[in-house]
C-alpha cells in the first residue's frame, strides 16, 4: 500500500489580510492622503514634549514618517502612471496632553503596521515589497520608542 500526501487535496490557505493588487493600490493611496493629518499631530506632539531629548525621538519619528510618505508616493506614481492628489477627509483631532498624544501616536504606528501588512501582501515579489517590508519595520521601532516614551511619562 501506498502513502498519498495528505496536502494535495487541501484547500489552499488565505490570510485574513490577504489581499488584491488592486486593493494594495488603493490603501497605498489612502496612506499618502493620511500625510497632512499626521504632519499636524507630530509637529504638536514635538512642541508638548518636556524635555529637548523627547522632542528629538519623535522629530525623528516625523521624519521617517515623510520619508515613508515620499516612498509610498513614488510607489504609486510606478505602478500606477498617477500621482496621488487630494487630501484626507478625516477631521484632525488636537491632543490635549503629552501622555494622550503618545498613546495617540503608538496606536497609530500599530495601525499603520496592520495597514502596511495588507499592502505589502497585495504587491508582486520585487523591490516594492521589500520597501513597504522595511517601513513596516520602521513602524514596529516608532511604536517601541513610543512605548519607551510613555514609560518615561508615566
Amino acid at each position: 500500500m501506498y502513502w498519498t500526501y495528505p496536502y494535495d487535496y487541501r484547500n489552499t490557505f488565505q490570510p485574513v489580510w490577504n489581499v488584491g493588487y488592486q486593493q494594495a493600490l488603493e490603501l497605498i493611496k489612502a496612506a499618502v492622503q493620511d500625510e497632512r493629518n499626521d504632519e499636524l499631530f507630530y509637529d504638536q506632539l514635538i512642541k508638548l514634549a518636556p524635555t529637548p531629548e523627547q522632542a528629538a525621538i519623535i522629530t525623528s519619528i516625523r521624519d521617517d514618517e515623510r520619508s515613508h510618505n515620499a516612498m509610498f508616493r513614488s510607489m504609486y506614481r510606478e505602478l500606477t502612471g498617477h500621482d496621488v492628489y487630494g487630501v484626507s477627509n478625516e477631521q484632525y483631532q488636537p491632543v490635549r496632553t503629552y501622555s494622550e498624544g503618545i498613546q495617540k501616536a503608538l496606536q497609530g504606528e500599530l495601525s499603520a503596521v496592520e495597514k502596511y501588512r495588507k499592502i505589502w501582501f497585495g504587491l508582486p515579489y520585487g523591490i516594492y515589497k521589500d520597501t513597504v517590508f522595511g517601513i513596516i519595520l520602521d513602524e514596529l521601532k516608532h511604536a517601541s520608542k513610543y512605548n519607551y516614551l510613555f514609560t518615561l511619562n508615566r
